[in-house]
């Protein structure tokens, strides 16, 4: 369908139904702006999260945000008749794809599960099409599209990437169907960890392949409830929804003043504050248990008969061969906004960057008015807060009253 002559412009559309963008729309919707919400819910928990995986957070950080405090996990947790658990046990991906769902039940009931295919500048703001041949115009559009789109894959594995050797993470949502197979995993964060304990624990044969030279891996809480630490403990290393320590408590509680930092001494944290690591309750599903090759860098990977030839250079400048049926790069993702090509060319040149990630304002705005970032994208900005569900809150919040004094306008 096409937009019909003299049809309204909608106030504001949320592009994405994810964390991000359900807890944007119930914050829009909270303060009384009619939102148009795009998306399928929880499309990326669904459909690009391995089967079997856990939420690097804790329970009592995973809840998205809404104006009102009633549907949290663990309200969740009640509504399926179980009890609202502690930190000493991690959240399972498919609960929280199942939370996220019944969010959106509660606070965007009218999810319209479409997908958004253009967005370009128009004279009363912006004209949106979508997959199903509607076309309309509205004052204001919040991007919440997941991290998807900004998936990295090294440039050394194109050669097997193009043979379907080689795939990203995100390229999967179950595991299972390389068991039999040699798997080299490349990386050592949660991505990387976790994906080589799943390989093996369905019968593959994964080995971890990282630059770092060692593996670290979080420390388990002393108890479920982070109120419980000592007084003492806590000075020392307070609690934060990242974790406990000063850096984490900081940006964590503080991205508004992040954004006010230099460009390199935003990179440089978010690049080290949270480097890459697995949760407390990976090390005895990985460390001794999987082959670990630490100090390695790819060097080429060559297509064989039998699979891919990894060539890694070792610590002491020496090579080494690795043998194997498939790669699966856990190499994280780079925010850039020339992959978002929804946005009509035009309108992604006029976005400023830090980099290739957008460069926003207090209120996730753009310089282009009107368009709004959110979710990872808005980490350059404000900080590793944003790559994790307990961030929903601080954007959602900005963004709700950055769209408010917009419209007013």
């Amino acid at each position: 369908m096409t937009a019909r002559a003299g049809a309204p412009t909608t106030p504001v559309t949320v592009i994405g139904a994810g964390p991000y963008g359900l807890a944007a729309a119930a914050h829009l919707r909270g303060a009384g702006i009619p939102a148009r919400v795009l998306g399928e819910p929880m499309d990326t928990w669904r459909a690009h999260m391995p089967a079997g995986m856990y939420l690097k957070s804790t329970p009592s950080a995973s809840s998205i945000s809404a104006p009102r405090a009633a549907w949290g996990l663990a309200a969740f947790r009640a509504f399926e008749g179980r009890p609202p658990g502690d930190d000493l046990h991690p959240v399972p991906g498919g609960e929280f794809t199942r939370y996220g769902t019944w969010f959106a039940e509660q606070c965007v009931p009218d999810v319209e599960r479409v997908e958004v295919t253009g967005v370009a500048l128009d004279g009363r703001g912006f004209r949106l099409t979508s997959a199903d041949g509607e076309e309309f115009t509205s004052r204001a559009v919040v991007l919440a599209t997941g991290q998807t789109a900004y998936a990295y894959l090294p440039e050394v594995l194109a050669g097997p990437r193009d043979a379907g050797r080689a795939s990203h993470t995100a390229d999967h949502a179950d595991l299972s169907g390389f068991a039999g197979q040699r798997v080299a995993v490349l990386g050592a964060g949660q991505s990387a960890l976790e994906s080589a304990a799943l390989l093996r624990e369905a019968g593959a044969y994964p080995t971890v392949v990282a630059r770092a030279p060692r593996l670290l891996f979080g420390t388990p809480p002393a108890d479920g409830d982070p109120r419980a630490r000592p007084m003492a403990e806590r000075l020392v290393k307070p609690a934060s929804p990242l974790g406990p320590g000063w850096s984490l408590r900081s940006v964590s509680g503080a991205p508004g003043a992040y954004r006010h930092l230099p460009d390199r001494a935003r990179a440089r944290l978010l690049r080290t504050v949270l480097g890459p690591s697995g949760a407390w309750w990976l090390r005895e599903r990985v460390d001794g248990v999987v082959p670990v090759l630490l100090g390695r860098a790819v060097r080429a990977a060559d297509d064989t008969p039998d699979g891919v030839r990894l060539r890694l250079r070792g610590p002491d400048g020496s090579t080494e061969v690795l043998d194997v049926d498939h790669v699966l790069a856990a190499t994280g993702y780079h925010v850039d906004v020339d992959r978002l090509t929804l946005l009509d060319e035009s309108l992604r040149r006029a976005v400023r960057r830090i980099g290739r990630a957008p460069r926003l304002t207090g209120d996730f705005e753009s310089s282009v008015p009107g368009l709004y970032f959110t979710g990872l994208a808005a980490a350059a900005t404000f900080g590793p807060v944003l790559r994790f569900v307990c961030g929903t809150g601080f954007a959602a919040r900005r963004i709700g009253a950055g769209v408010a004094t917009r419209l007013r306008r």
